[in-house]
């Protein structure tokens, strides 16, 4: 699929839509994060992790037998949500396992600096201590492109706005 740089921009109240570089800066600086998938059955199922925001998209990482990676393989399609200090965020989109040693690298390198998680990239895959909710090591890393993100306004020095990638 291909997006366009910068995402169609619309405010969901009355006032100013809120610029995407800015909304996308705020994004990738959120602690933490929730992701949203759906069991085989069609049963929600959330769970928290930590993401990283690389070049275009989201970045998470998570244990080959873990219910969120299981479900993402039956069906692609998730959301991820954040709070910062002005919005609360979703994400729609889809994962997309990624194993090519750039990419990795980019993003284990965004999660060293964000989080102090050190990771050692090995066969496709991340390995590191200390990932309690991504169960055992190796990590698989996953990106969602976003195709819609939505950001709430907290209070009134910003509006609510969608952002849609084409």
């Amino acid at each position: 699929m291909t997006r366009r740089k910068q995402p169609e921009t619309q405010p969901l109240e009355d006032g100013n839509a809120t610029a995407w570089t800015d909304a996308r800066e705020q994004l990738g600086a959120a602690d933490y994060y929730w992701l949203a998938t759906v069991h085989p059955d069609g049963r929600p199922h959330v769970r928290p992790l930590l993401a990283v925001w690389v070049a275009d998209a989201m970045y998470f990482c998570s244990g080959a037998a873990t219910r969120k990676i299981k479900n993402i393989t039956a069906v692609p399609s998730c959301s991820l949500a954040a709070e910062t200090d002005a919005f609360h965020f979703v994400i729609e989109g889809e994962a997309a396992k990624r194993s090519d040693e750039t990419a990795l690298q980019d993003a284990a390198d965004v999660y060293a600096t964000k989080y102090e998680w050190e990771v050692e990239i090995r066969d496709g895959a991340f390995y590191a201590a200390g990932a309690p909710t991504a169960g055992d090591p190796p990590y698989e890393v996953y990106e969602v492109t976003p195709e819609t993100v939505f950001g709430f306004g907290l209070d009134a020095s910003v509006s609510s706005t969608r952002w849609q990638f084409e």
